[in-house]
């Protein structure tokens, strides 16, 4: 009797066990997971411990999210990662080989800019929460940089933007080291981008999402985009973007109550009348830059007139689209990269004219709906240049010309390899950032070369982002032959770096 009691007790108490082991577990998924943002009434941000904090419980709470870091800031402060996969994943070579989709998503990079941290906190404990209609595909994996900007974001204040309509606090533009990083992607100049390329080189996202705020002009629309398909990328990765995702997504932006438009930019700075114009992105900024990986890159600009919760829900409501949009078309999208990687490999891809600048064409347009806010125009007492007062509650229809066909206006034919005297040591460390293939020679030789050799050229006057641009340049193609010791690195131009 004493042991079946025994039996009975060591049962019981392994039941007992278990049944606490299952409500510590649904505890623990019952957390509060309320933002900052949402107990503010919607008007505040996370500062940085706070999004540190909330980061590392939903990784903790749920197998589905991890956790990482990429790297330290300039001022000492670690740069959060979250990877989030329906079935755990979290490291590149598992997701390549299983097919998953890797989406980058990026918030932060402008602190006081925060509506894509606010939104993809949500965002992600919405995709766990079996209450919503949203959850995490079978066939993405999602990279979230929370804030890459963490030197900004802990110089926390109220006056960072101070003509944006909130949050009530926000980080600041640049890192400790006073740089702009979204200016920083090809010169990589900053630790930051040093890891982000690292990362990126690491996974090769297929698509990926910048969140920024926009400032200048009012308009009517909550959110405007940029996406590279005027030039500058793979043709038929441009047309995938145009025809198939800003096709199909955009609208169903207005469908849902936020009206979008392509990034805002003048012809004459701030003036709307005079109509609107779109160039091809330079590489120093994120979709630029990715353009030249091969990659589509989509810019997200929330309008900085408009309520916090405004733009923090077009943000949510743009990323949500786009990550269902991916489910679906991932597949198609991964093996447009491919052929891009692939043909800029080809000896047919540098017997063409590889265009290394554009410009707009001033003679063509298109006229467009622009749904804008009425203004007037009077002298500044203080400037006497002109000032553009809008009338808040005057929505007004603009039909205004468009200028967006971008034609070359510099062309040039690309070599075999570039050689690079290994003296140049920065030089050769910065394009091991952006995953450029390299060799060194093993022994000195002598070879027939083309040298650029200046023959005049001109300097800013002053610096920008901590470098001294050169305005004007002119040079000569100097053959000749040239003995290039052991050590010079040798970049051949057959690589999916190629651009």
């Amino acid at each position: 009797m004493q042991r079946l009691y025994a039996i009975f007790e060591q049962k019981r108490m392994k039941y007992l066990l278990l049944i606490t082991l299952f409500s510590i577990s649904l505890t623990g998924k019952t957390q509060d997971f309320t933002t900052a943002y949402e107990k503010s009434g919607f008007i505040a941000t996370a500062e940085y411990p706070e999004t540190i904090e909330y980061c590392r419980k939903l990784a903790e709470t749920y197998d589905e999210i991890t956790y990482w870091t990429i790297g330290k800031s300039a001022g000492g402060f670690d740069i959060p990662l979250i990877v989030a996969d329906k079935h755990g994943i979290a490291y590149p070579g598992k997701a390549k080989a299983v097919g998953k989709t890797i989406l980058m998503v990026q918030s932060g990079i402008h602190p006081g800019e925060s509506e894509g941290k606010d939104a993809m906190m949500m965002l992600l404990r919405d995709a766990m929460s079996d209450e919503k209609d949203l959850s995490l595909p079978d066939n993405v994996t999602i990279l979230w940089i929370p804030v890459l900007n963490v030197d900004g974001d802990n110089r926390f204040g109220p006056y960072n933007r101070i003509n944006q309509n909130g949050p009530e606090e926000m980080g600041w533009r640049t890192n400790s080291l006073n740089l702009n990083l979204n200016r920083d992607y090809l010169k990589a100049d900053t630790p930051e981008l040093r890891h982000w390329l690292k990362l990126w080189n690491e996974w090769l996202p297929d698509f990926f999402i910048d969140c920024h705020t926009t400032d200048g002009a009012d308009y009517q629309y909550a959110l405007t985009y940029a996406m590279e398909i005027y030039g500058g990328m793979d043709r038929k990765l441009m047309r995938w973007q145009e025809e198939e995702y800003i096709a199909e997504v955009m609208p169903r932006m207005f469908d849902a109550g936020f009206p979008v438009f392509p990034y805002v930019s003048f012809r004459r700075w701030h003036d709307p009348r005079s109509g609107l114009r779109t160039q091809v992105s330079p590489p120093r900024i994120s979709q630029g830059y990715t353009a030249l990986q091969n990659r589509p890159g989509l810019l997200i600009e929330t309008h900085m007139l408009k309520p916090y919760k405004n733009r923090v829900e077009s943000t949510y409501k743009m990323i949500e689209l786009s990550l269902n949009f991916l489910s679906r078309e991932g597949k198609a999208l991964q093996k447009l990269n491919i052929a891009a990687d692939a043909k800029v490999k080809s000896k047919a891809f540098r017997e063409k004219p590889f265009v290394i600048d554009y410009r707009l064409s001033k003679d063509d347009s298109l006229m467009v709906d622009f749904l804008g806010i009425d203004y007037h125009m009077e002298k500044s007492e203080l400037t006497g240049g002109n000032w553009f007062r809008y009338h808040k509650s005057e929505e007004k229809s603009f039909k205004l010309p468009w200028f967006k066909h971008n034609i070359p206006a510099k062309e040039i034919t690309l070599p075999e390899a570039y050689l690079v005297p290994q003296q140049y040591a920065e030089v050769i460390n910065r394009m091991k950032s952006h995953g450029i293939e390299m060799y060194p020679l093993n022994r000195s030789q002598d070879l027939e070369v083309e040298v650029y050799k200046f023959t005049d050229f001109s300097w800013r006057k002053s610096p920008y982002e901590g470098r001294m641009l050169m305005n004007h340049r002119e040079y000569d193609i100097v053959q000749k032959k040239a003995t290039l010791r052991e050590g010079t690195v040798v970049v051949p131009m057959n690589q999916r770096a190629a651009r």
